[in-house]
């Protein structure tokens, strides 16, 4: 039996000058579309790091509604301890008192924040 030259080999085909244009035709398409992509993920990302900061009444309700949600949490979870336990009034000034410290540390840790954001534009370390 004679081998048929037009194969070169087991699983291998036989080259075709028109399906190789074709498919570097298309393999130019993918790679066009590839960098439009990367190129709008790259506007995207740099359009969530340019958020607009807050105005100065925005600061302010955010660090008093910090320190009132901490007073109302320590307050409220002092009255349900004192209505379980049957400790009334030691519950909830203990725990009034822990949320009103809660609050404090809640509104200095924000104004921190608030105040490093300020001085990263400002240019100032």
């Amino acid at each position: 039996m004679a081998q048929d030259d037009s194969s070169n080999g087991p699983g291998e085909r036989k080259p075709n000058a028109a399906g190789d244009a074709d498919l570097l035709r298309r393999l130019g398409s993918l790679d066009s579309k590839l960098r439009d992509v990367e190129a709008r993920k790259g506007t995207v990302h740099n359009a969530d790091k340019q958020k607009p900061q807050m105005s100065g009444i925005g600061q302010a309700f955010r660090l008093s509604t910090e320190f009132i949600a901490g007073i109302i949490v320590g307050g409220g979870a002092g009255w349900a301890l004192d209505r379980w336990a049957g400790t009334r009034p030691w519950g909830m000034i203990v725990l009034l008192l822990l949320g009103t410290c809660a609050g404090f540390f809640n509104v200095a840790r924000a104004a921190g924040l608030m105040k490093s954001r300020t001085d990263d534009k400002s240019g100032a370390k």
